[in-house]
């Protein structure tokens, strides 16, 4: 199955986002829906063009991007600000941190969106996009010990899957949060929620049916 592409503007989708639970999956599921539609993948080269708009590498933003910085680094910025060498300095002293990385991939993400035929995982973009009529969103869920086994064939130990799996996503929770005010899975953003036992396949299978039912009902009204 594949989709009607077009980036008029109109009732077509032409975005697909990908939110997700850590250790979902969600990743290799937008892989194979954007490989699928023969269409752009933003994944790992948002996270380029963030490192790239940003001027540093790309672990720097993979270490602080959906993350709430410290609160050491909250307070040494709210510190900098607060004093006059700093503000003195702001434009000298680029630092990476949240508020940075959120800003950059909100760049990214509309340009993206705009070029359009593209999935784009995380990052935002289900709250960025909210009012693109042209994009879709996706939320990717999973029992925990699906998780816990897929992190492990990732190489991590069983103790490190279980508490990657529970904390990765209460530090999302907090992030989503603080900064779109709203309470992580804001259910009322996405038009599905798959869970991803279902498999990848099946996984892409659904959201690709998903979306032509959308666009039809949408189209009839």
């Amino acid at each position: 199955m594949s989709l009607r592409t077009g980036n008029d503007g109109g009732s077509m989708i032409s975005v697909i986002t990908i939110d997700r639970e850590y250790g979902s999956g969600a990743a290799d599921i937008a892989r194979k829906l954007a490989e699928r539609l023969n269409w752009k993948l933003w994944d790992e080269l948002l996270t380029s063009e963030i490192a790239r708009m940003m001027e540093c590498d790309c672990q720097a933003v993979e270490e602080r991007e959906e993350r709430r910085d410290a609160l050491s680094h909250r307070l040494f910025k709210a510190f900098m600000r607060g004093s006059f060498e700093g503000t003195l300095n702001a434009q000298r002293v680029r630092m990476v941190d949240a508020d940075c990385i959120r800003e950059a991939a909100e760049t990214v993400v509309l340009q993206a969106a705009k070029q359009g035929n593209c999935v784009i995982v995380g990052r935002g973009s289900a709250y960025y996009l909210q009012a693109n009529s042209g994009a879709f969103h996706v939320f990717v869920y999973a029992p925990l010990h699906e998780k816990v086994e897929r992190l492990r064939k990732m190489g991590k130990s069983e103790d490190e899957a279980y508490l990657l799996a529970e904390t990765v996503d209460q530090d999302r929770a907090a992030y989503i949060k603080q900064y779109y005010a709203v309470d992580w899975p804001a259910r009322p953003n996405y038009h599905l929620m798959i869970n991803s036992a279902l498999g990848e396949d099946a996984s892409v299978d659904v959201i690709l049916s998903s979306i032509a039912i959308f666009e039809k009902a949408r189209s009839s009204t």
